[in-house]
């Protein structure tokens, strides 16, 4: 590989770190060609792009970045394959699932919103974490209660103040 050749790879990756803000780093090596063709099936399937990188351009990639990977850059040993994805558990859930008949993929390590994640230990609360569509509509779901809460009440408080405050009273204790 060229000079030149090197210094696309690490802009191409540099750009892909700086447009994505979650990116897991995997080890995907002893895996066969057909294993490694399910693997990224299912990538496809969960929306994670998949991609076998060096792991020194990667390095110079994150130098590069305006992000701070922090000591995810340690972890570049031996084979390394990164994971990008928009939801933040996506690629860990693509991961476990995968690992139930193999095992591999190995978790290196995560960046997710800033935060950083190292070594396979991380997985099952990466995979836990919950994204940010999840996360609203848990929000909305508990605005929506206290709302319904005066809705029935004053339903079912006969039309008087007397008769709301009483059921409101009900339903806090």
């Amino acid at each position: 590989m060229t000079r030149e050749e090197k210094s696309q790879v690490i802009e191409e990756l540099t750009a892909q770190l700086a447009d994505n803000a979650n990116i897991y780093l995997a080890d995907i090596s002893g895996l066969n060609a057909s294993n490694t063709s399910d693997l990224r099936r299912a990538c496809f399937k969960a929306n994670v792009q998949l991609n076998v990188v060096k792991n020194t351009l990667l390095t110079k990639a994150m130098e590069a970045s305006d992000k701070d990977f922090g000591d995810l850059p340690t972890v570049l040993k031996g084979n390394t394959s990164v994971m990008y994805s928009e939801t933040g558990n996506a690629p860990a859930k693509v991961i476990k699932n995968f690992r139930k008949k193999s095992d591999k993929p190995l978790l290196k390590g995560a960046f997710i919103e800033e935060a950083i994640y190292l070594g396979d230990d991380q997985l099952d609360m990466l995979v836990d974490i919950k994204s940010k569509e999840e996360l609203i509509g848990d929000i909305i779901g508990l605005l929506q209660s206290p709302a319904k809460n005066v809705i029935s009440a004053l339903k079912s408080g006969g039309g008087t103040i007397a008769g709301i405050i009483k059921t409101l009273s009900e339903k806090e204790g």
